[in-house]
């Protein structure tokens, strides 16, 4: 077995790495805020300084790593993408390298010019709208309605999306019709279509994000306007759903990575009774627990994405992936809590918004159940593992 990176491989990982160290880390304070209040921090970049950076990822073909090059990306193999997310994932700054969501890959020729590409381009933020107004996100539990009406359907009812908010945008919809539960793309300004919140949040505010409410009035669509077939939209993207868990878990060892530096620096600069923390045992126990994880996680991550570019089936080992990483990630912020001597949620440090994002993935409580199911599925149809 081989467990060395190509030089391509070596090439793409320290071009992401050297970006996010030179031009994303410096700028996470303006994320997290100047004032002693933080009362300037922020959700996201100011636009001119996020198109400066989407040129310089464009410029060294890191832009869209994850789409196929016939759909306008860059086209990476499986571990190109997961080393790209996971070193994306070490800083607090909100920017990704073009990341679509692969349900709009199943896009006709016209769909794609009109929404496909644009989205690609950052001209138009797609706006997953799965999740009903209650906050559900269960696909058995979609209450919203689209009837059929000529060459039309009327959509009514309302979602939320926790897409980041633009100002040009299209809706990704997914409704019951008659035959199923259907996908729909509504676009801006489509009568009847109206959009709330999502802003840029400041100050304490920015810790959360604030998700867009879409409200649907007697919405006119288009049939040309479904995506993929009427009654099977939860067949869109399915042949990249395995792929996009692991990319996940790539980003979920970037996250703990990251954890990993902050808490060694402060295990090595803070004292207590005069005595270093780092000759507690304790301490060097929660940092060897931190890095045996994340070295598991790695390669995990690293051995479904190998398994992918060879083709072959990774639907369990992507369910073994996304269920260990998100535990691995909780599992590694209690580690620094315990580094920290207590919770490191403290207001203006990268760690602060880490640890968040780290803990909020256990709000997937519902996806990781069917992750479990599939690896226990596979195990009782007589899968070796």
């Amino acid at each position: 077995m081989d467990f060395e990176l190509s030089e391509e491989q070596k090439m793409i990982q320290s071009l992401a790495h050297d970006f996010v160290n030179e031009q994303l880390k410096p700028l996470e304070r303006d994320i997290l805020g100047r004032a002693a209040d933080l009362s300037d921090a922020r959700t996201c970049l100011p636009k001119e300084k996020e198109a400066e950076l989407v040129k310089m990822v464009r410029e060294m073909g890191l832009w869209g790593v994850g789409v196929p090059e016939e759909l306008g990306g860059a086209g990476l193999d499986a571990l190109g993408v997961c080393l790209v997310e996971e070193e994306l994932a070490q800083t607090v700054v909100p920017f990704n390298s073009g990341d679509v969501t692969p349900i709009l890959f199943d896009c006709s020729a016209e769909q794609r010019e009109k929404f496909l590409q644009p989205a690609l381009d950052y001209q138009k933020k797609p706006y997953l709208a799965l999740m009903e107004s209650d906050g559900s996100a269960d696909p058995s539990g979609i209450k919203m309605k689209a009837e059929k009406s000529g060459k039309n359907y009327l959509l009514n009812g309302k979602k939320l999306s926790l897409s980041r908010a633009g100002d040009d945008y299209f809706a990704v919809v997914f409704a019951g019709t008659h035959s199923g539960i259907t996908c729909f793309l509504v676009d801006k300004d489509t009568a009847g279509f109206s959009v709330s919140g999502g802003g840029e949040r400041t100050g304490w505010l920015a810790r959360a994000k604030e998700p867009v409410s879409l409200l649907f009035e007697k919405c006119r669509v288009p049939v040309e306007n479904i995506l993929g077939e009427e009654g099977k939209a939860f067949h869109l993207g399915s042949k990249w759903l395995p792929l996009r868990r692991v990319v996940r878990g790539a980003r979920c060892v970037g996250v703990a990575r990251r954890l990993l530096d902050e808490a060694t620096l402060q295990a090595q600069s803070l004292e207590t009774f005069g005595q270093p923390v780092i000759k507690r045992t304790s301490i060097q126990a929660a940092l060897a627990d931190i890095a045996m994880n994340i070295n598991a996680a790695r390669l995990m991550v690293y051995e479904a994405a190998w398994n992918s570019d060879t083709g072959k089936s990774i639907r369990h080992k992507a369910a073994m992936v996304k269920l260990y990483t998100t535990q691995m990630v909780q599992t590694v912020a209690d580690r620094v809590a315990h580094i920290f001597n207590g919770p490191p949620y403290i207001e203006g440090l990268p760690m602060e918004r880490l640890c968040r994002r780290a803990l909020e993935s256990g709000a997937v409580e519902l996806t990781l159940e069917r992750q479990r199911s599939i690896i226990a599925g596979d195990i009782l149809k007589g899968l070796k593992v």
